[in-house]
């Protein structure tokens, strides 16, 4: 089985889709998701504070701050912008796949644990997940 899931960012962030998933599983299995962009990543993270997500991004804008910096001036991929060639190395160390058991119709993540998409640039984006669930 085969969707996408689209996903609607409003700059950098996490955004969870765990809904989206679980609402789609069925039976038994292996779901495999893949972001589709170079730019941004995807994670199983903690879902019950939102200090988390938020201290992730910070984190990972301190790592790799904007082209302005002078720290990144090193840089020759500008010409999309400061935040683009950063969201790139944040994208090259993060994850852009992710697999997940399935059992029973249900992710067996753990009691504190979502799926979401770290957006690394800074203007709207849709952003695709393909999503493939292998049954057994």
């Amino acid at each position: 089985m085969h969707t996408t899931f689209q996903i609607e960012t409003r700059g950098p962030g996490l955004y969870e889709f765990t809904q989206k998933a679980r609402d789609w599983v069925t039976g038994d299995g292996l779901l495999t998701l893949f972001v589709r962009h170079t730019s941004c990543s995807l994670l199983i993270q903690e879902n019950a504070d939102p200090d988390v997500q938020r201290d992730l991004a910070a984190f990972f804008h301190r790592l790799v701050p904007p082209a302005t910096d002078p720290a990144m001036s090193y840089l020759t991929h500008v010409a999309e912008g400061p935040d683009d060639m950063p969201a790139h190395l944040k994208a090259a160390v993060l994850p852009v796949s992710l697999q997940i058991p399935v059992q029973h119709g249900r992710l067996r993540l753990g009691t504190w644990q979502g799926l979401y998409l770290f957006e690394h640039r800074t203007r709207l984006h849709r952003r695709d997940i393909a999503a493939h669930l292998a049954l057994d």
